[in-house]
C-alpha cells in the first residue's frame, strides 16, 4: 500500500481524513492518505506514510495519472514539484504556487506483488477580490438607483452583502460557474431624494478563506438634482453714497458653474461689478433702484431669486445758530426735500453758546402715518363741530313760532 499527504502551511488545521490499513500481504505493508484544503498560491506538501516498507517500487501521480516521482526520481518536468524527503518511512514531495488547476487525487503508489494505493485528496480555495460597485444608470432626485455589487472569482462561492447605517439591505444574489471558480453578483434598488447625495453604502464580502475577516468595498452615493438660488442681501437701508454687495448662494448636483446676474427690465449698471456669485456696486444713486436677477442651472434644471434694491436720499440739513449771552433763539430748519433725517439739536455742555446737530433716523413710513392720524383727528373734530352747530340753530328756529303764538 502506499500513503499519500498533503500539507498546507496557510490554512490550519488541515482537513485530515485518515485511510484505514489495508492489509495486502502477509507482511501488511500499507500506507496511508490524507486529504487537505490550501488557499490557492500557497504550498501543499504530499506525503506518503510507510508501514512495513520492504523496499518495492514508490511511485507518486498526480490528478491526470501522470507520474510524477518514480522512487524518488524525477519523473515530470515540473518545477513546482520537489522531492523534499524519500526514507522508509516517509515519502514527501511539495507543490508550490498551486493553482485551482492542481485539484484532485494524488496517487500514492506501492509496487509489491500486488498494486496497492491511496488517494489524498486536493482541495484549493479561492478568497474572493475587494468586490466592485457598479451603477446602472444616474442617481436623480426623485427616481431609483439600481446598483450592483460583484466578486468576479472565488471558491467555493463568496457571500455578499449591502449595509446602509450599520442595517443590511436585502439585494438580489446571482451566481455564475465558471468551471473551476464562481461569480456572484448582488443588486439593489433604491430611492433617491437630494438628502441622500454623499450617502454611505458599502458591499461585504465573507468566504471561508477570509474567516473572520471580510473585503468590503466602500461607495457613496452620487444625486444628481436641479439647483436652487437664495441672494443674500445686505443688512439696514441703504443710502445714496453707499456700496451693494450681493451674495449668490447656489446648491445643485452637479454644481451650476455659469451664475448670472441681470437686471429686470433695464442694463445692469456701470459701476456693477460681478465676480462669480457675487455682485457689487459702489456709490449708489437713486437710480441703481430696481429689481436684481441671480439665476443658476445645470442639465437637471434651473433657479433663480431677486433682490429689490430702494435707495434713500440723504439730504441732512445744518443749521448753524449765533450764540447770545442771555438766550438761545428757536430754530427752524425747512429742508428742500423729504429726507429720512430729523434734526434735533442739543448744547454742548462743553461750549454753552455752542448748538450741536444730532440726526435720528426716522422712516417716511412713520411720518406720514403720524401726519395721517393728525389730519385724520382734526378732520373729525371739524365734523362734530359743524353738525352740533347746526342741530343747535334748527333748536332755535323751532321755539321762536311758539313764543311768538303766546
Amino acid at each position: 500500500m502506499a500513503f499519500l499527504t498533503v500539507w498546507n502551511y496557510c490554512v490550519p488545521p488541515l482537513l485530515l481524513i485518515t485511510a484505514s490499513c489495508l492489509v495486502r500481504t502477509a507482511h501488511c505493508q500499507a500506507v496511508q492518505a490524507e486529504n487537505v484544503t490550501v488557499l490557492e498560491g500557497g504550498t501543499a506538501q504530499i506525503s506518503c506514510r510507510l508501514q512495513n516498507y520492504d523496499g518495492s517500487i514508490v511511485v507518486i501521480q498526480n490528478p491526470r495519472r501522470q507520474t510524477l516521482f518514480f522512487n524518488g526520481t524525477r519523473a515530470l518536468k515540473d518545477d513546482r514539484f520537489q522531492m523534499v524527503l524519500f526514507t522508509p518511512r516517509l515519502v514527501r514531495i511539495t507543490l508550490t504556487n498551486v493553482s485551482v488547476f492542481d485539484e484532485g487525487g494524488y496517487f500514492c503508489q506501492l509496487y509489491t506483488d500486488a498494486t496497492h494505493h491511496q488517494v489524498a485528496t486536493l482541495s484549493v480555495l479561492v478568497p474572493p477580490e475587494t468586490p466592485t460597485v457598479d451603477a446602472k444608470e444616474e442617481a436623480v432626485e426623485g427616481g431609483e438607483v439600481e446598483l450592483t455589487c460583484m466578486s468576479p472569482r472565488s471558491k467555493p462561492a463568496a457571500t455578499l452583502r449591502w449595509i446602509r447605517n450599520g442595517r443590511e439591505i436585502p439585494g438580489v444574489v446571482s451566481q455564475q460557474d465558471n468551471g473551476k471558480t464562481f461569480s456572484v453578483s448582488s443588486t439593489i434598488r433604491i430611492p433617491v431624494e437630494r438628502k441622500d447625495n454623499g450617502a454611505a453604502l458599502s458591499c461585504e464580502a465573507f468566504h471561508p478563506a477570509l474567516g473572520t475577516q471580510r473585503r468590503i468595498r466602500h461607495y457613496r452615493l452620487d444625486v444628481y438634482f436641479a439647483p436652487t438660488v437664495r441672494i443674500v442681501p445686505p443688512s439696514g437701508i441703504l443710502r445714496e453714497g453707499d456700496s451693494l454687495t450681493l451674495t449668490c448662494s447656489v446648491t445643485g448636483n452637479p454644481l451650476p458653474r455659469n451664475i448670472q446676474w441681470s437686471k429686470i427690465n433695464d442694463t445692469l449698471p456701470e459701476r456693477a461689478e460681478i465676480s462669480g456669485p457675487t455682485l457689487q456696486i459702489s456709490r449708489l444713486s437713486q437710480s441703481h433702484n430696481g429689481t436684481y436677477l441671480c439665476q443658476a442651472q445645470n442639465n437637471y434644471g434651473r433657479a433663480a431669486d431677486h433682490y429689490t434694491l430702494l435707495v434713500y436720499d440723504n439730504v441732512s440739513v445744518t443749521t448753524t445758530v449765533r450764540p447770545t449771552c442771555t438766550s438761545t433763539q428757536p430754530i427752524t430748519s425747512h429742508p428742500a426735500t423729504p429726507t429720512l433725517l430729523t434734526p434735533n439739536f442739543i448744547l454742548d455742555p462743553k461750549d454753552p453758546g455752542a448748538v450741536v446737530e444730532t440726526h435720528s433716523a426716522v422712516p417716511y413710513a412713520v411720518i406720514g402715518g403720524v401726519l395721517a392720524l393728525l389730519v385724520f383727528t382734526v378732520i373729525c373734530v371739524l365734523i362734530v363741530t359743524i353738525w352740533c352747530s347746526v342741530r343747535q340753530k334748527g333748536s332755535y328756529r323751532t321755539r321762536e313760532p311758539i313764543l311768538a303764538w303766546y
